[in-house]
C-alpha cells in the first residue's frame, strides 16, 4: 500500500473522532433551531450555551465576548470592517505586511471606502517590533491588528507588548490567532486584546465554523442583519452541531495542550537534526520562537513547487512558499515581507506537523527530500 503521510496542519487539521461524534446526535436527533420557543429546541440552545462557555473558558474570556462566525476569514472581515464602519471620523488602521489574505483583502476594501490603512514591515526573523509600531502609531490611529502567529513561517508576535502600544494610543487591538489557538496557550486577559479570531479546523474541529472573540465594551458594527442570533451581531441560524465540534476539539487540544506541545516539538527537532545530518543546505526561517511543528524551510536553486508536486507523488503532503502558473512564478508576500532572496524564496517549502504525526512521518519526509535535493558532499 502506498505511504500517506500528511504535513501541511497549517493549511487544515483532521477532525478529532470525539469531535466528529459528538456531533452526530445535533445532525440526526436534535436537530431544532435553537431560537425557537417551543421544548424542541431546548436542548439545542442549552449546546449553544455550553459551547460558549466552554471556548471562553479556552481563552480565559466571559462567554457574552464569544460569538460563532463560519470561520477565520469571515471573523477577520468582521473585526477589520465592523470597527473602521463604525467610525465617523475614519481614523487610520494599522497592520503587518504579512497577515493572511483575509485581513489584507478586507483592510484593502476598507480603503477603497477612504479609511486609511498603514502597513507595517516585519524584521527579516518576521518579528513586528513594538518600536516599529511607536514610530508609526499616533492618537488618529483607531484599530491595530497583528497576527498572534504567521500561518507561513510559525512567527509568534509580541501581542501583549504591541497591545499595551495601542491603548496606550487609544486604538483597538486585534489578532488574527487562527494558527495559534488550540496549539499555544492563549489567555485573552493577559494578552489584554480587545478582539481574536479563530478557526476550528485549524484545531482538529469541523471546517466551515469559528469565533471571534469581542471584549466587552468594544465598538463593532453587526456582521450580519437579520434575526437576533449572536446578540443580534451576526443574524442566522446556528449550525449547532459544527459549534459543538468546535468546542469539543477545543478543549481536547486544550487539555492536552503540554503533551501535543512536546510531541510536535520533539517531530521538529528530530527533522532539522535530521536534515543537518544529510548535508542537504537549507534556511530555516522565521526565527527562534515559532509555533510547534511549523517548518518554512528554503533550498537555495531548488523549485518549491516541484518539490511539492513530487513529494505528492511519494504520498506526502506538504506546502509551499509560491505559487506557479503556466507563466509566472508569484512569491509569496510573506517571503517577500521578510526580504528572502529570490533563489530562496522560489525554492521555499512548508512543513506543519501535527498531534497525529509520528517519528516514521519524520524519517520518510526526510528520505523523500534527500532523493529530491542533493545533498553537500
Amino acid at each position: 500500500m502506498k505511504q500517506f503521510i500528511y504535513a501541511d496542519n497549517a493549511a487544515t487539521t483532521q477532525l478529532s473522532k470525539d469531535a466528529f461524534e459528538a456531533m452526530i446526535p445535533w445532525l440526526l436527533d436534535e436537530y431544532g433551531n435553537a431560537s425557537q420557543p417551543y421544548s424542541f429546541a431546548r436542548k439545542p440552545k442549552k449546546a449553544l450555551s455550553d459551547a460558549r462557555e466552554g471556548i471562553a473558558e479556552c481563552i480565559n474570556a466571559m462567554p457574552e465576548e464569544i460569538f460563532f462566525t463560519s470561520g477565520g476569514t469571515e471573523s477577520d472581515n468582521w473585526a477589520i470592517k465592523g470597527s473602521a464602519f463604525a467610525d465617523p471620523d475614519k481614523r487610520v488602521t494599522i497592520t503587518s505586511a504579512f497577515e493572511h489574505h483575509a485581513l489584507l483583502y478586507s483592510c484593502k476594501a476598507i480603503e477603497r471606502y477612504g479609511y486609511p490603512v498603514i502597513y507595517l514591515m516585519p524584521t527579516t526573523d518576521g518579528i513586528i517590533t513594538t518600536e516599529t509600531l511607536i514610530g508609526t502609531i499616533s492618537n488618529t490611529t483607531r484599530l491595530v491588528s497583528v497576527m498572534y502567529a504567521n500561518n507561513e513561517i510559525g512567527t509568534i508576535q509580541p501581542i501583549k507588548e504591541l497591545c499595551d502600544v495601542a491603548h496606550s494610543h487609544g486604538a483597538l487591538f486585534h489578532t488574527d490567532a487562527v494558527q495559534a489557538v488550540g496549539h499555544v496557550e492563549i489567555d485573552v486577559q493577559e494578552l489584554g486584546v480587545d478582539m481574536l479570531s479563530a478557526s476550528a479546523h485549524k484545531f482538529n474541529g469541523p471546517k466551515g465554523i469559528g469565533f471571534l472573540y469581542i471584549r466587552n465594551g468594544t465598538t463593532l458594527l453587526p456582521y450580519a442583519d437579520g434575526g437576533t442570533q449572536e446578540s443580534r451581531y451576526r443574524a442566522g441560524t446556528e449550525n449547532i452541531a459544527s459549534i459543538v465540534g468546535m468546542v469539543t476539539a477545543l478543549k481536547e487540544n486544550c487539555t492536552n495542550l503540554n503533551r501535543n506541545m512536546a510531541h510536535t516539538q520533539s517531530l521538529e527537532h528530530k527533522l532539522l537534526k535530521s536534515l543537518c545530518e544529510s548535508h542537504i543546505p537549507f534556511v530555516h526561517n522565521g526565527g527562534d520562537n515559532t509555533l510547534p511543528g511549523l517548518l518554512s524551510l528554503s533550498f537555495a536553486g531548488a523549485d518549491g513547487e516541484a518539490i511539492l508536486h513530487r513529494m505528492d507523488l511519494m504520498g506526502i503532503s506538504i506546502s509551499t512558499g509560491s505559487a506557479c502558473d503556466s507563466v509566472n512564478t508569484e512569491i509569496s508576500h510573506v517571503l517577500k515581507a521578510i526580504s528572502i532572496n529570490d533563489s530562496l524564496a522560489k525554492g521555499t517549502i512548508r512543513i506543519s506537523l501535527g498531534k497525529y504525526n509520528t517519528e516514521a512521518d519524520v524519517h520518510a519526509i526526510v528520505a523523500a527530500l534527500k532523493k529530491l535535493l542533493k545533498p553537500k558532499p
